[in-house]
C-alpha cells in the first residue's frame, strides 16, 4: 500500500495580505487570552426539550408526546441527512423501502411567488415528499449540485444559477441511488457494492465526490461530476464498515467498522494514513469538528475517544457512566442491562465546542469540550444515531422503531478565542502550528492540547 501518507493542509498564503491576515489572528488570539470571552455561556442554561408545534385539534390528548416525523413504518430507522448549510433540512430513512423529506427541502431556493394565493396556499399544505427506493435504506447524504450555467446542460432540473439539492440513498441490495430532491428524479444509480451500503459522506467542498461504506467490507469513491464514475475502491477493513467521515477541509476521510481501530484516510491520494487504535471494542461512529483539527470516535466499549487526527493522539477520553435516576425502571428492561451504555453514535455542534452522544443506555447527552463529564441529557429510547441541524439549535436522533425525533438544543455564541483558534485551524495542520514562532501555550490552545 505504500508509506503512510501525513495529510497536508494547503501552505499558509505566502502573499503579504495573507501574512498579514495570519498575523492579525495570532494577534487576536493573543489579545484574546487576556479578554472575557463574548458573552459565555454558562452550563447551567443547557437544556433539551422535544421540539413542538401547535397540535391539531384531534392531536392536542397527545400533545404531551414529543412531535415525531418519519413514523409510517415501524422499523429501524436506517439513518439521518442533514443538508448543506444553504440548505435548512433533514431526512430521515424509515427503515423500509422508502425516505421522507419535508416539503420545504423540496424548493431549491427562497424565491418570490409569482402564483395566485390559491397555488400558494395548494403549496404551504404540500406533505412531505417520499422518494419510492425499491429497498430497504440504510444510508443517507445530502449534497448541492452547482447551479447551471446560461445555456448549459445539467442532469438535474435546476433552474439557470441555482443550485439543486441531492440525496444519495444507500440500499440493503448495495446500490447507491442519487435522486434530484425537488422533482424525485434518479439521477444515477451506482453499482459496485456487493452488500448493504451502511454509510454516505459528500465532499464538503461541493465536487460532488461520494464515500460509500459497506457491508462488504470496502469503502468506495464515486464522482458524480463525472457521471457517476467510481474512482476508488478503499480496502483495509476486516469487518462490516457502519461508519465513514470526510474532514471539513476535504483532506481526510476516517471509517469505522466492527474492530476496535479506526482507519484514516488521504482524500488526495486514497491512501491509509494510520490505524486510530485505543478503543476495546467496535467503532461504531465518528465524526470530525468544524475545522477539522479533532476526530471523535465512539465505541461499544462505552468511551468517545478525541484525537488528533495529524498525529493520531488520544486527547481526550469521555466515559459513559450510567445516570440512574434519569432512567425508567418500569419498562420491561431487566436489571442488567439497565447498565449497559454501549455507544451508538456521536457528533460535533456546528461551532465545535460541543459534543451529542447516543447509547444504550437510553440517553442523549450532550459534552462540552473542556469537561469530561455531560453537560445536558434526556431521555430517550431505542436510540441509534444522532445528528446536529447545520445552523445549531436542534438535534434530531433516529431510532429502531423508525422515528426521527427532535430536540432543542442551546446555541452558543462562541468565545473570541475560540473563533480565532477555529479560522487558524482550517489552514494549519497541527504541524504547521507546532511551528509557528509563538508561546507554548498558544500552541497547546490551537491544538487543542488546553480549552
Amino acid at each position: 500500500m505504500g508509506a503512510p501518507e501525513v495529510p497536508r493542509a494547503a501552505p499558509p498564503p505566502s502573499t503579504a495580505g495573507g501574512a498579514a491576515s495570519t498575523v492579525l489572528l495570532l494577534l487576536l488570539l493573543l489579545l484574546a487570552r487576556f479578554s472575557l470571552s463574548l458573552l459565555p455561556f454558562s452550563s447551567s442554561r443547557l437544556f433539551f426539550s422535544p421540539l413542538r408545534s401547535p397540535p391539531a385539534p384531534e392531536q392536542r390528548a397527545r400533545a404531551s408526546e414529543p412531535e415525531r416525523a418519519g413514523t409510517r413504518r415501524r422499523a429501524s430507522l436506517g439513518g439521518l441527512a442533514s443538508c448543506p448549510p444553504a440548505h435548512r433540512h433533514q431526512a430521515g430513512s424509515h427503515g423500509q423501502l422508502t425516505v421522507g423529506v419535508p416539503p420545504s427541502a423540496c424548493k431549491t431556493s427562497e424565491r418570490k411567488s409569482r402564483g395566485s394565493k390559491a397555488e400558494a396556499r395548494s403549496r404551504g399544505a404540500a406533505k412531505e415528499k417520499t422518494l419510492e427506493c425499491g429497498q430497504i435504506v440504510w444510508g443517507l447524504a445530502f449534497s448541492a449540485w452547482p447551479p447551471a450555467a446560461e445555456g448549459g446542460e445539467t442532469d438535474p432540473a435546476c433552474a439557470v444559477g441555482l443550485p439543486c439539492l441531492i440525496l444519495a440513498t444507500g440500499l440493503n441490495d448495495g446500490q447507491i441511488k442519487v435522486w434530484e430532491v425537488q422533482t424525485g428524479h434518479l439521477l444515477f444509480s451506482l453499482l459496485g457494492h456487493q452488500d448493504v451500503v451502511r454509510d454516505l459522506s459528500f465532499a464538503p467542498n461541493g465536487s460532488l465526490i461520494l464515500v460509500s461504506a459497506s457491508r462488504d467490507k470496502t469503502l468506495r469513491v464515486w464522482d458524480l461530476s463525472r457521471d457517476g464514475r467510481q474512482v476508488q475502491v478503499l480496502l483495509g477493513h476486516v469487518q462490516w464498515v457502519y461508519c465513514c467521515s470526510i474532514s471539513p477541509d476535504c483532506s481526510m476521510l476516517c471509517s469505522a467498522a466492527g474492530e476496535k481501530s479506526a482507519l484514516l484516510w488521504s482524500m488526495r491520494s486514497y491512501t491509509l494514513i494510520r490505524r486510530l487504535e485505543g478503543h476495546q471494542s467496535s467503532v461504531v461512529s465518528c465524526d470530525f469538528s468544524p475545522d477539522s483539527a479533532l476526530l471523535v470516535t465512539a465505541s461499544y466499549d462505552a468511551c468517545v475517544i478525541m484525537w488528533d487526527p495529524y498525529t493520531g493522539e488520544q486527547l481526550r477520553t469521555l466515559r459513559h457512566v450510567p445516570l440512574h435516576s434519569a432512567l425508567d425502571y418500569s419498562s420491561e428492561v431487566h436489571s442488567s442491562e439497565v447498565h449497559t451504555s454501549s455507544l451508538r453514535s456521536v457528533c460535533f455542534s456546528p461551532e465545535g465546542l460541543y459534543l451529542a452522544t447516543v447509547a444504550d443506555d437510553r440517553l442523549l447527552r450532550i459534552w462540552a469540550l473542556e469537561l469530561r463529564s455531560p453537560v445536558a441529557f434526556a431521555p430517550m429510547t431505542n436510540g441509534l444515531c444522532c445528528m446536529y441541524f447545520p445552523h445549531g439549535g436542534f438535534i434530531a436522533t433516529g431510532t429502531r422503531d423508525g422515528h426521527v425525533q427532535f430536540w432543542t438544543a442551546p446555541r452558543v455564541l462562541s468565545s473570541l478565542k475560540h473563533l480565532c483558534r477555529k479560522a487558524l485551524r482550517t489552514f494549519l495542520t497541527t504541524y504547521q502550528v507546532l511551528a509557528l514562532p509563538i508561546p507554548r501555550k498558544l500552541k497547546e490552545f490551537l491544538t487543542y492540547r488546553t480549552f
